[in-house]
């Protein structure tokens, strides 16, 4: 059966993190996607790891081979005229153009809606850039750390109460990039239906900072409601609300609701201390959490992981286990999902990356063809699509045009 995006063209223009994943998930659902990269060199992912065997290699990167499935790639200097040129005739027989090319860049090549918006009315072009293409911060280049710190979540994240001395954290890996991404597809999906409504095509401006900032949950609201500012330091509130380490790895404790607490003090076997004045209520549990969080800990530090989840499951209180890589992958529930999927790559071999976290009863989600090879797809998208002669191609590829 045909993916549920089967029929929509999309160019995507793009490095890392943001636009790959955001049109990865368009061409995992069947969507057809070519990726645009820079001759000789590629898209800058095909430099991050993992790389099997530890072995650096430009088509085995884990991060590219899973950013890029069910693409196809061509490369394509659009810095040059008859780049751009080419450039220009792809998006004309597009529907939607993805792209994180920063605003400075953006100008400096033409990469405008405006220009591509006469050459094909109904495009939707969907422009993620650090900061948004409006504003004071429009022309700032930023990577993940410094976009985590802008969006706000650094502040929030570190050490904790009990270690101020600790610096702020930003989360593991490219996520600022996977979240620009996923709140640029929802848009861009949404711009499409639009376009089908209205047969015309509109842009579409993703700030990742405003990306992240968005996930701030009530943190804005702290300070009206309670003049408060959110911070990773200070004291909880509200206690118990805290992971703490078992005989063979973590959990996450929350019991605030007094029915949860009175449960686990009862899965305690009842210790004499729950019964402490200082612990009467969560509010005074959250006051005394210093003394608490050692009894606790003490208590806690002599479970398994699994045997403390099971207990307080069947009590209804809310603990989970915090999984280890190993944990997911070997997930029985995970396997049963079939969540994780092998992935054969003519260069890489076959391995297991993580799959779609959907179903679809009708229009399968599915892993049609691995990450594209640098410029596999050139004779195919240039020639075939473009209808471009041979020779042409060769005097391209001959100026680096291609």
């Amino acid at each position: 059966m045909a993916g549920a995006l089967s029929n929509l063209k999309i160019v995507e223009l793009g490095e890392l993190v943001s636009a790959p994943y955001c049109s990865k998930l368009f061409a995992d659902l069947g969507a057809d996607v070519v990726k645009i990269e820079h001759p000789g060199v590629g898209d800058r992912a095909r430099t991050r790891g993992p790389f099997p065997g530890d072995t650096r290699h430009p088509e085995k990167s884990g991060l590219f081979l899973y950013l890029n499935t069910n693409k196809k790639g061509v490369t394509l200097d659009i810095s040059k005229p008859d780049g751009f040129a080419l450039f220009e005739q792809l998006v004309t027989d597009a529907d939607v153009l993805i792209h994180n090319v920063i605003p400075a860049d953006m100008d400096r090549v033409g990469l405008n809606f405006e220009r591509l918006h006469a050459l094909n009315p109904r495009l939707v072009m969907t422009s993620i850039t650090p900061y948004g293409l409006t504003g004071p911060y429009r022309d700032y280049r930023a990577e993940d750390m410094s976009l985590w710190c802008a969006g706000g979540v650094c502040i929030l994240n570190g050490g904790g109460a009990e270690h101020p001395e600790l610096p702020p954290l930003k989360t593991f890996g490219s996520q600022s990039g996977f979240q620009g991404g996923i709140h640029a597809a929802t848009a861009t999906i949404a711009a499409a239906f639009a376009h089908l409504r209205e047969g015309i095509g509109q842009h579409v401006d993703v700030s990742v900072q405003e990306s992240i900032a968005s996930q701030l949950e009530m943190t804005f609201e702290f300070w009206p409601y309670m003049r408060m500012v959110s911070s990773r330091l200070g004291q909880k509130p509200l206690q118990p609300v805290e992971t703490m380490e078992c005989k063979d790895g973590y959990i996450y404790l929350c019991c605030i609701e007094e029915h949860q607490w009175r449960a686990f003090v009862d899965i305690m076997g009842n210790p004499e201390w729950a019964n402490e004045e200082i612990f009467k209520d969560r509010l005074a549990r959250g006051a005394n959490w210093d003394v608490l969080k050692v009894l606790l800990q003490e208590w806690v530090s002599q479970q398994t992981v699994l045997d403390l989840y099971k207990k307080v499951q069947a009590r209804r209180v809310p603990f989970a286990p915090v999984s280890t890589m190993g944990d997911l992958l070997n997930s029985e529930h995970l396997k049963a999902r079939g969540f994780f999927v092998e992935i054969a790559q003519p260069v890489a071999g076959t391995h297991k990356y993580p799959g779609a976290p959907l179903k679809y009863r009708r229009t399968p989600w599915e892993i049609r063809m691995p990450a594209p090879t640098l410029g596999q797809h050139n004779d195919e998208i240039f020639g075939g699509r473009l209808g471009i002669p041979s020779a042409r191609l060769a005097e391209l590829k001959e100026k680096g045009v291609i």
